[in-house]
C-alpha cells in the first residue's frame, strides 16, 4: 500500500496556502484598523453586497452566527456599521456600512487589490485564470464526498 503523502493532500495544501497568503494582509487590517479576521470579512461582505442581515452574512461567508454577532458588535462600537430594525420583524436588523465604515472598506479594498496582484505576480495570465477558476469550482462543490 502506498504511503500517504501529506504534501499532496489538497485540504492541507489549501489550508497552508490560505494561512501563508493571508498572514501579511491580516497584519495590515489589524495594524491599520484593529480588525480581526471575521470583522474584516463581515466589513467586506457589507461593502461589496450592501445592506444585509447577520443571517445573510453567515450564509454568504460560511461564518458561524456567534462569530458574526461578535464581529457586528465590534464594528458597531467602532461606528463602521449602522443597524436598522426590520419593520416586519423587530427581531431582525439590517446592517450596512456607515460613512466611516465605507471609507475603511475603500481603503482596505485598494490595499487588497494591490496585495492580490502581488500574490498573483508569480503566475502567468493563463495560470491565474486556471487558479481562480479551480478554487471557485472547489467552493461550488459544497462539501467533501465519501464521508
Amino acid at each position: 500500500m502506498p504511503a500517504f503523502d501529506l504534501t499532496e493532500f489538497l485540504p492541507y495544501l489549501l489550508t497552508r496556502a490560505a494561512e501563508e497568503s493571508s498572514a501579511d494582509f491580516a497584519r495590515i487590517y489589524k495594524d491599520r484598523y484593529g480588525l480581526l479576521r471575521t470583522e474584516w470579512r463581515v466589513l467586506f461582505h457589507l461593502g461589496q453586497l450592501g445592506e444585509m442581515t447577520a443571517t445573510d452574512i453567515g450564509q454568504a461567508s460560511k461564518i458561524h452566527k456567534t462569530k458574526i454577532s461578535r464581529s457586528v458588535a465590534a464594528l458597531y462600537r467602532r461606528r463602521y456599521v449602522v443597524k436598522t430594525q426590520s419593520a416586519k420583524d423587530r427581531r431582525r436588523e439590517f446592517l450596512k456600512l456607515s460613512a466611516q465604515g465605507q471609507r475603511v472598506f475603500l481603503d482596505l479594498s485598494d490595499i487588497a487589490k494591490t496585495y492580490n496582484a502581488h500574490l498573483l505576480q508569480e503566475f502567468s495570465a493563463q495560470e491565474q485564470r486556471v487558479l481562480i477558476e479551480s478554487l471557485r469550482k472547489l467552493l461550488g462543490q459544497g462539501g467533501a464526498q465519501g464521508r
